[in-house]
């Protein structure tokens, strides 16, 4: 079934990344905008107040030139009731106006100095105002002119108004900026939302895209991991933790015989109950519940075909991508034919193990009567032998030719009788004693086999020539009686044969093959055989030569190819006739040779 794969970094960062960008063009548009807007009340704020401090500096310019009118007209003699309503009305208004201007230039030091300046000139004209009301005379032209020159007003009203129309032109500069801020971050917010917007519009098509993609792909894996299920010629099929059907192949419902839609099913009603053991539903519930495994577990079911097969059941949890379930993948595969087989198998070794212990049983009672029928023959080969030679003594000088010819064959006879068992009691102890291991090293085996074959050469074949080439042997391990005993057949062997050669040429070779087995053998220039007989040769009592042509008893390579067997080696000849023979023997990788010795030659 199609796994849906993890969101690349770059999609788990997209969609943080969308919000800041919200939070970026939305709320920090607002928060520009709203602090320009700040900006632009404090600007109209101010302006109003410059406005507020000029209303007042023009009621306080106004109410002065009124109450000196009014003076100016009651010192000249004029009486009216009027005026002396202006003069305290005037007076009156005077005051608290400069009280305001205090007030609305608190936050100015400066200002404050010039309202200080200004109060104190309309202070000292009130006096003076006062001084000429209170004459009641005419005024001269200097009173007057002191009055005016003296106590000056509109210079610091000018420096007052000029401060604040200063302020005002740099406030109204800022109000301005302002505004053209608050725009600019209007058109500005205005881009970026649409930026935002067609980035969205793109995101979304790219989104869409991939979703579309993203659900035919599931839509194609879906069909080929259906398809590839149906291939599968083992059964399987997909269960959920209520135990009912998800999904199962066709060799499920070709071998539970499976008709239709069976989805939503519980598992224990499919195939005529082939499910029902509670066994079996006991463990596939834990598959799910606990989240263990079922490995190998062995059930007997009946199938469509109404025959009872043994089926090996496992079962694993693993989760659907496409839900957040659980499922239990349970495969069921048909062992019938495999446990037949290993019934059928262990029948056959319960057979062969008895097989086996009857041809040991009747191994061990052969050797034990070679070896019984050995030890009693050899008394009477000694009685034959002693007494033929007691009757040759006997009869001395006087006994004729042929019953001298007669004493011989006896003794001859005898002799060969006993060296026969000597080598039957050799073979049979090769078999029966057990293996002493210990490093042997071949190289002296040899030297010591050639020196007493060449020392029986020289007593049986005077001036007879034996040339030797033995190449440098290994330290092994291994049973050293028994492995003298394969040298001295296979070195005594080839000096036999080729004794009729001169000068006889023996090679005994070394290699270690590929596989690393030890391998030897031993090359003589002498009779030969033919390879049509070469299977015979290691049997017991085979001989391809006649006696009277090649002394001995046919049992020294029989005792070779035991020995070897016992170092689980193996033993091999390959010959012409009149082109001598090469024996090859090999023992196994495991025993490691020493260092090489440089080849001797003799």
């Amino acid at each position: 079934m199609p796994v849906l794969q993890p969101l690349p970094p770059t999609s788990r960062w997209r969609l943080p990344l969308l919000a800041l960008a919200v939070v970026a063009i939305v709320v920090l548009p607002f928060l520009l905008q709203g602090a320009a807007n700040e900006r632009r009340e404090r600007a109209v704020a101010l302006h109003a107040h410059t406005l507020e401090v000029e209303g007042q500096l023009n009621a306080v310019v106004a109410a002065m030139r009124n109450l000196e009118a009014a003076s100016l007209a009651i010192a000249q003699g004029i009486d009216a009731a009027i005026l002396d309503v202006r003069v305290s009305s005037a007076r009156a208004q005077v005051g608290p106006t400069l009280a305001a201007l205090e007030r609305l230039t608190r936050d100015n030091p400066a200002q404050q100095v010039r309202i200080g300046g200004l109060k104190t000139s309309v202070n000292q004209r009130l006096s003076q105002i006062d001084r000429i009301i209170a004459n009641d005379v005419a005024v001269e032209r200097s009173e007057v002119e002191r009055l005016i020159v003296q106590f000056p007003m509109q210079v610091v009203v000018d420096e007052i108004l000029a401060e604040e129309r200063a302020l005002l032109a740099e406030r109204s500069e800022d109000a301005e900026r302002a505004r053209r801020q608050a725009v600019a971050v209007e058109w500005a917010s205005l881009l970026a939302q649409l930026l935002l917007l067609g980035a969205l519009a793109v995101l979304a098509t790219r989104e869409l895209s991939r979703r579309v993609a993203a659900e035919r792909g599931s839509q194609r894996a879906s069909a080929r991991a259906g398809a590839v299920l149906d291939t599968v010629r083992e059964p399987i099929v997909l269960v959920d933790d209520g135990l009912r059907v998800v999904m199962h192949n066709a060799a499920f419902a070709e071998l539970f015989g499976v008709e239709g839609e069976i989805r939503g099913t519980p598992l224990a009603a499919v195939g005529n109950g082939a499910w029902r053991d509670e066994a079996t539903l006991r463990r596939l519930s834990d598959v799910l519940a606990r989240g263990r495994e079922l490995w190998d577990y062995e059930v007997v079911q009946r199938t469509a075909d109404d025959l009872e097969r043994v089926m090996l059941v496992n079962a694993r949890r693993m989760p659907l991508p496409d839900s957040d379930d659980d499922v239990a993948l349970v495969t069921a595969s048909d062992i019938s034919l495999q446990k037949a087989s290993e019934t059928h198998i262990r029948e056959l070794n319960r057979q062969l193990e008895g097989k086996v212990e009857q041809v040991s049983d009747v191994n061990r009672e052969l050797e034990a009567f070679s070896y019984s029928v050995s030890h009693d023959l050899r008394a009477p080969l000694r009685h034959i032998a002693g007494f033929a030679d007691k009757l040759g003594r006997h009869l001395g000088d006087g006994v004729d030719e042929k019953s001298r010819h007669y004493l011989e064959v006896i003794g001859s006879s005898a002799k060969r009788m006993a060296a026969l068992i000597d080598d039957l009691l050799v073979y049979s102890r090769l078999g029966r004693s057990a293996l002493r291991l210990q490093a042997v090293d071949m190289q002296s085996l040899v030297e010591e086999t050639r020196a007493l074959l060449d020392a029986n050469a020289r007593v049986e074949h005077p001036g007879h020539h034996v040339k030797w080439r033995v190449a440098p042997m290994p330290v092994l391990v291994g049973d050293e009686n028994m492995l003298r005993q394969v040298w001295l057949n296979l070195l005594g062997n080839a000096v036999k044969y080729s004794s009729q050669s001169e000068p006889a040429e023996i090679e005994v070779g070394y290699r270690q093959d590929e596989g690393g087995e030890h391998h030897f053998s031993v090359r003589d220039n002498g009779a030969g055989f033919d390879m049509a007989y070469a299977g015979k040769l290691f049997g017991v009592f085979q001989r391809l030569h006649a006696a009277s042509e090649f002394s001995g008893t046919g049992i020294g390579l029989a005792s070779v190819k035991r020995v070897l067997v016992r170092h689980n080696g193996r033993v091999w000849a390959e010959s012409r006739p009149g082109q001598g023979a090469t024996f090859h023997f090999t023992l196994p990788a495991n025993l490691e040779p020493n260092p090489s010795r440089e080849p001797s030659t003799k």
